[in-house]
């Protein structure tokens, strides 16, 4: 899923005991946070002096991708993408980097306060007065889970900063919301008059910070419903092998071939897409946004179409309760609306011939 490097073995290793620490996991249960942050999975793109590892993005995505291949139920998508991405967007401060630290430790889950629905840095709905916020976003990712909420706002002259509020503050309001995926967890946040612990700068602009948070997300989405897509092959080829009609496995038959066949071609193109996007986003080009919108565009609404198969060619256990299918279509179709759906990421790639 990522790129070839001179790192690749460290990256089959970091696979491997992603694997093993995932398959330990009840499904039906979160992983547990503390288990990740002993693994080091929180520190990856943190520095040193923070007790990290000071690796890119490239490293999370290997995480990323095993996280989504074993439908995991955990926060940690959405706070190595968003919440750790956010403080590694802001000047050092005493308070930041309290918080970084206790983020690689696992005795904080920051969470970045983004509308799941929006694929670029529109206009924050939040406005930061007088040290005090006020603003609604909602269907943000893991907001339930947060012991900090970071939160972009508008201040009265009109910059954009990064806010933190404590949940549990006097006027503010973090409710649960339904999702089709049970395996993530969406939420509402309000805030009323509420004041903010602490309020920094993004740097080096802070309307680029927010458009790299947002790329983020996505590209972090993509990983995932990559992870769901060799999941659904892999669990396909496999049953087919097994499950026989007409005196022999239905793997033998020619219209199973050619929908496995074209499970695997989506996912070739997936991994081409998304190697260049990850590149793009652990080197900082300047062509990231465009790569991620190919990503995103792709992979997303690839997983929904290979989980259908995979359902379709499991038969009739593939429709029930009783077989876990069902949990990665739900997540896949998930994942194709957070962030920007395809169709919007298709028109974000467009606009680049109606420039011209």
């Amino acid at each position: 899923m990522v790129p070839a490097t001179e790192f690749a073995e460290l990256h089959g290793e970091l696979r491997q005991v992603a694997r093993d620490l995932l398959g330990r996991s009840d499904p039906a249960r979160a992983v547990d946070w503390a288990t990740m942050a002993r693994a080091g999975w929180l520190g990856l793109e943190v520095g040193v002096e923070y007790d990290g590892a000071a690796a890119t993005f490239t490293e999370v995505a290997v995480l990323l991708g095993e996280i989504g291949r074993a439908a995991a139920c955990t926060a940690y998508p959405g706070v190595a993408a968003l919440g750790l991405g956010a403080l590694l967007a802001v000047a050092p401060d005493p308070d930041r980097d309290h918080l970084l630290a206790e983020s690689v430790s696992g005795a904080a889950v920051p969470v970045t306060v983004l509308d799941s629905r929006n694929m670029t840095a529109a206009k924050p709905t939040f406005h930061l007065a007088g040290g005090h916020l006020r603003g609604d976003a909602d269907l943000v990712l893991d907001a339930p889970l947060a012991t900090h909420l970071l939160v972009p706002a508008f201040t009265r002259d009109g910059s954009r900063v990064l806010a933190m509020v404590i949940p549990g503050t006097p006027g503010l309001t973090v409710s649960a919301r339904p999702a089709v995926d049970h395996t993530r967890r969406l939420g509402r946040v309000h805030a009323d008059n509420v004041r903010a612990a602490a309020v920094w700068d993004l740097v080096p602009d802070p309307r680029t910070a927010l458009g790299h948070l947002h790329d983020r997300a996505a590209l972090a989405t993509a990983c995932d419903s990559l992870g769901i897509s060799e999941a659904m092959l892999e669990a396909t080829v496999a049953y087919t092998k097994v499950r026989h009609q007409f005196g022999c496995p239905i793997g033998t038959f020619q219209a199973v071939q050619h929908a496995c066949a074209d499970m695997l071609v989506d996912i070739t193109v997936a991994r081409q897409l998304l190697a260049a996007a990850i590149r793009a986003m652990a080197t900082n080009d300047p062509g990231t946004p465009t790569a991620v919108s190919m990503a995103k565009s792709h992979t997303t609404a690839a997983a929904v179409r290979i989980a259908g198969k995979a359902m379709q060619l499991h038969g009739g256990i593939g429709y029930t309760w009783e077989h876990n299918l069902h949990t990665y279509l739900k997540r896949a179709t998930l994942n194709r609306s957070l962030f920007g759906s395809p169709a919007a990421h298709r028109r974000r790639l467009a606009t680049r011939y109606l420039d011209r």
